[in-house]
């Protein structure tokens, strides 16, 4: 069984445009285009897209 320090918390990831649209409260095409033109955190893994709730987060909180 894996372990995880403090220093690296366990990942909490969503999975595809469609939840991560849902996430955000926006449309899944809005989303796919900010996703596929970086201009917010995500990757792509295989077909899908995939973001890290936490750097979404920080993302849109900052300044």
């Amino acid at each position: 069984m894996e372990q995880h320090t403090e220093e690296e918390p366990p990942l909490d990831l969503i999975w595809g445009v469609e939840r991560i649209a849902a996430f955000i409260n926006r449309t899944p095409q809005q989303t796919y285009h900010m996703l596929s033109k970086g201009y917010m955190p995500g990757r792509r893994v295989g077909e899908r897209w995939v973001v890290n709730r936490r750097d979404l987060i920080r993302f849109f909180r900052q300044d």
